[in-house]
């Protein structure tokens, strides 16, 4: 059985684009939905504490940063003429930046709409500094602290016998 060796499929700039629009169009809806879900329950059903303004407040504050980010980083340039320069940064691209922003919407999200059950659900928003603090330990303070120091090739005994008779002759 033989396995034909494929180009891996690229997207195109304007498709890129198109994608980008549907994604920060997708976690707006998202927000809007989580803040309309909270605002209305709470409004009928509970009253605002100092607490959950607070926390609600926070997060309002997490949702623009994010969606501002996620703009920001996919913003597509055109020429004067309307030609697509640059398309900006994919954002379904896996292991982008990204990802981790969009996963803080949904975390956010969910936290605030399942804050109306208990409040001690705000808690799983320390999930995002011991993510933030694993990632850091796994992709630059691990590798740095564990790395193992070089190997030196081994050198045969004629390369051996050559190389100390060019040193000597350099003494």
């Amino acid at each position: 059985m033989t396995i034909k060796k494929t180009k891996a499929a690229t997207k195109g700039a304007k498709q890129i684009v198109e994608e980008n629009k549907t994604t920060l169009n997708f976690y707006q809806n998202m927000i809007i939905g989580a803040i309309g879900i909270y605002f209305t329950v709470t409004m009928l059903f509970f009253n605002f504490t100092t607490l959950s303004t607070t926390l609600t407040i926070f997060s309002a504050s997490v949702y623009m940063g994010s969606y501002q980010f996620m703009k920001y980083i996919a913003h597509a340039t055109y020429s004067e003429s309307g030609q697509l320069l640059d398309c900006g940064i994919d954002l379904n691209m896996e292991g982008g930046i990204a990802e981790h922003v969009k996963d803080l919407i949904i975390l956010t999200s969910g936290v605030q709409v399942l804050s109306l059950i208990s409040n001690y659900f705000w808690l799983l928003w320390l999930l995002v500094p011991f993510r933030g603090g694993w990632m850091i330990w796994k992709e630059i303070l691990a590798p740095w602290l564990f790395a193992s120091t070089p190997e030196q090739p081994e050198i045969n005994e004629k390369k051996q016998r050559k190389l100390e008779k060019k040193m000597a002759r350099r003494h």
